[in-house]
């Protein structure tokens, strides 16, 4: 199939199964253009208030989604013998995809600039309050690094998720997980209420997910009737910024990583695992897309060995493609704020991107579910940020459709890269797309 026709059926993919948040967006913009030229203040009230409702139901879910998916990820290893020999060079190349997109990501935002054009959005008492409190944040971590590094080890783990403090959280949740796996079946009752933890989690998630319709709706109405009709100037440089940062991930990056690792050729894995990149287009979920993924896979030439233990653990641990748009959401927020991107700063929202794409769910939205803990991390709540991911929601579900994507491809990639390495790769199977089995 011709690529314009894969892409014509990705961009129907996702119209069909997204059509009411698509609708949603578009009735947004009608009405804020409306409410913006015939003031109403007790409509702007409303959809202000629904907006701030969506924003709290995504926060709700942050710290048991992320509690759980760590545990089952490292916990469904099973043998340890494999967890060493395979999650080692995993987590390398996991980690190498992930820094250079947070590296793409940060050197574009900070060049581009796509924030500044929303700063005069902002009213400049909130953004002085904003400022302050990155300012105390930094001067209180700046005052003594040892000190920061140290605030990553909770004295009291239960504290720290009491009080949202998401790294501390992560640092014990994944030590936690490592024992778990090494200890064996007695586990088992740990790791099954964490299952259950997970799979309610997620069935909330859903049920938050179906308010998000309204939800983008109101925050999309605010917006508008707040900014006018120049809100989409403004945040159409960060649209280009994250495209312009995709594509160079996709397009560069991948080819010469599989270059660089193994044998694989990049035209070859991206024509095996097309059908699951359009899927992921449209459903941006890489959860949802996962059982697709494993098959394109192994029906193209990556065992069974290495596509059962990677891809699973890729779809709950990898997401440079989360990362990137990450790092550029909160520089843009911090941007349209006017909060000044000191160095050390800049480092912090890097490296917190790493750690909260690591810890996103593979669902519609996961990326700005856990920017949440970049925020923590700077002095910061979504609640304060209101009028900035207005902007970010607007766009939310076509810059999730490409971000979903360059996830599960990066899957892909380390994956095959890791069957090269492990000599568990049919070359004649992947570099023969004629004789590809069909997908089912």
């Amino acid at each position: 199939m011709k690529l314009h026709m894969q892409i014509l059926i990705a961009l129907g993919l996702g119209i069909k199964r997204n059509w009411h948040i698509f609708f949603g967006i578009i009735a947004g913009v009608i009405v804020g253009i409306f409410l913006h030229s015939h003031q109403n203040v007790l409509v702007a009230n409303v959809l202000t208030f629904i907006g701030q409702v969506f924003i709290r139901l995504i926060q709700m879910v942050v710290i048991p989604l992320v509690v759980s998916a760590i545990i089952i990820g490292i916990t469904s290893v099973g043998d340890n013998k494999q967890l060493g020999k395979f999650g080692s060079k995993m987590i390398l190349y996991y980690g190498i995809l992930t820094t250079i997109a947070v590296t793409i990501g940060t050197t574009l935002a900070l060049f581009v600039k796509p924030g500044t054009g929303a700063a005069h959005y902002i009213a400049a008492n909130i953004a002085s309050d904003v400022q302050a409190s990155v300012a105390t944040a930094m001067q209180e971590q700046q005052g003594n690094i040892l000190n920061l590094f140290l605030s990553f080890i909770p004295n009291n783990p239960f504290a720290a998720i009491s009080a949202g403090n998401m790294v501390p959280i992560i640092l014990f949740i994944v030590l936690f997980a490592l024992a778990l796996a090494k200890v064996g079946d007695v586990n088992r009752p740990i790791v099954s209420f964490f299952e259950s933890v997970f799979a309610a989690t997620m069935k909330i998630t859903d049920w938050i997910m179906l308010f998000a319709a309204p939800g983008v709706f109101a925050l999309t109405a605010s917006a508008v009737s707040s900014f006018g009709g120049g809100i989409f100037a403004a945040i159409s440089k960060y649209l280009l910024v994250l495209l312009v940062g995709f594509g160079l991930q996709m397009f560069i990056v991948y080819p010469i990583f599989l270059n660089c690792f193994s044998k694989v050729s990049a035209i070859m894995l991206f024509s095996a695992i097309a059908e699951a990149m359009m899927v992921a287009f449209g459903t941006a979920s890489s959860s949802a897309t996962l059982p697709l993924t494993i098959a394109c896979c192994e029906k193209r030439g990556i065992s069974h060995k290495i596509s059962s233990f990677v891809l699973p653990l890729g779809a709950t641990l990898n997401f440079d493609g989360t990362a990137l748009l990450q790092t550029v959401a909160v520089i843009f927020l911090a941007q349209a704020y006017s909060v000044p991107l000191t160095p050390f700063l800049v480092i912090q929202i890097a490296i917190l991107a790493i750690v909260a794409s690591s810890t996103c769910a593979g669902i519609p939205g996961g990326g700005l579910i856990t920017i949440a803990l970049i925020l923590n991390g700077m002095g910061l709540s979504p609640e304060q940020l209101v009028a900035g991911f207005a902007f970010l929601f607007t766009i939310e579900r076509i810059t999730d459709m490409f971000r979903t994507t360059l996830n599960v491809m990066s899957d892909a990639v380390v994956a095959a890269t890791i069957a090269d390495n492990e000599n568990e790769i049919n070359y004649d199977l992947l570099n023969n797309p004629q004789s590809y089995e069909e997908i089912a």
